[in-house]
């Protein structure tokens, strides 16, 4: 059976595994260093705990647990706030238009604006998932059981939401846009710069980026092609998204162009479908197949299950459901259609 739940310490070889998998660089912040990755987990867990240290935020870090062996076969986060206490840098595209009457020349020139217009926004971040689940059930079980906490702790969250999608990249490991942009003022490659943004403060940004608008027209044109395009193994995860009603906008990342989605969080499709409901027993394991979670804070647990719905508002699922939510009979639960 399938599982989502709060990280815990003991999780960390499980999580180095899943984040060592991911062949391109995930579009999820989770780094591939054991010291990093404990820290991350570290902060979660006071972050479920709400033992958080004077000016932090909440970040929180679940993953997929396969409850037949315990093995780890998936790990996402929630940032409360992008940024964490600092600017969330991205890409502004736009345009100018640079006209001569002298000449009768008037031409639209798309320009790309660093900003930090997105920070304090809730963000999710942190997917990495074993890459045979991709496109399959428990793939979006741990995507959209994010969604089911923030409905349930609505509060601790901004009325809108992002998430940033990894970039193209050639087969070669090559990223265009950084090639032709930001190797030229960091002075070292896309994966060195990746991991410092991953680990660092993010000031080096601010510190060695251009801070005037960039050009596209100067720009390669293997790098212009790439604006804003998901790399090809992150389309599930751009597509999956779309459906819950992230869409991109007008910001991409600012170290490989790949896009920014956005969306208000209320109406996110997870949120808006999901409802609280009572729990009691089934016979059997006839009916629809949802989402459904329970739990509060480090107690929060969500897994795939079919049940059958009362006029009493209550939910009829299997035993072994109880089980993997730690519940019984009358407790509260929430569920969403998949």
């Amino acid at each position: 059976m399938w599982l989502v739940r709060p990280v815990e310490a003991g999780d960390l070889q499980g999580v180095l595994s899943i984040s060592g998998e991911q062949g391109a660089r995930l579009s999820s912040t989770l780094p591939k260093q054991e010291e990093a990755v404990a820290a991350k987990i570290e902060h979660s867990i006071r972050s479920f705990a709400g033992k958080l240290r004077g000016g932090e935020s909440a970040r929180y870090l679940f993953v997929l647990e396969n409850t037949d062996t315990g093995a780890i076969h998936g790990a996402a986060g929630i940032d409360a706030k992008a940024g964490n206490g600092q600017p969330f840098y991205n890409y502004r595209r736009d345009a100018l238009i640079h006209a001569s009457h002298e000449l009768g020349v008037s031409r639209r020139v798309e320009v790309l604006y660093p900003s930090h217009a997105l920070t304090d926004m809730t963000q999710l971040c942190a997917f990495a998932i074993d890459p045979a689940l991709k496109g399959k059930a428990p793939f979006e079980l741990l995507a959209r059981a994010r969604l089911l906490f923030v409905a349930e702790n609505r509060e601790r969250f901004s009325s809108r939401m992002v998430v940033e999608i990894q970039g193209v990249q050639t087969a070669d490991g090559r990223v265009p846009f950084w090639d032709s942009l930001g190797r030229h003022f960091f002075n070292m490659d896309f994966d060195t710069a990746d991991k410092h943004s991953g680990l660092l403060s993010k000031t080096f940004i601010a510190e060695l980026m251009p801070p005037n608008p960039i050009y596209v027209t100067m720009l390669t044109a293997a790098a212009q092609e790439a604006l804003g395009r998901p790399h090809e193994l992150s389309v599930p995860s751009f597509e999956l998204l779309q459906q819950e009603g992230f869409q991109p906008g007008c910001y991409m990342d600012i170290f490989d162009a790949g896009p920014v989605l956005e969306a208000r969080t209320d109406s996110l499709r997870t949120v808006v479908t999901s409802h609280r409901s009572v729990l009691h027993a089934a016979h059997g394991e006839d009916g629809e197949t949802c989402l459904i979670s329970a739990g509060q804070d480090g107690d929060f647990r969500c897994t795939l299950t079919t049940l059958g719905e009362t006029l009493k508002n209550e939910v009829k699922v299997p035993v072994k459901t109880w089980q993997a939510l730690a519940r019984s009979a009358g407790d509260e639960v929430r569920i969403a259609p998949l």
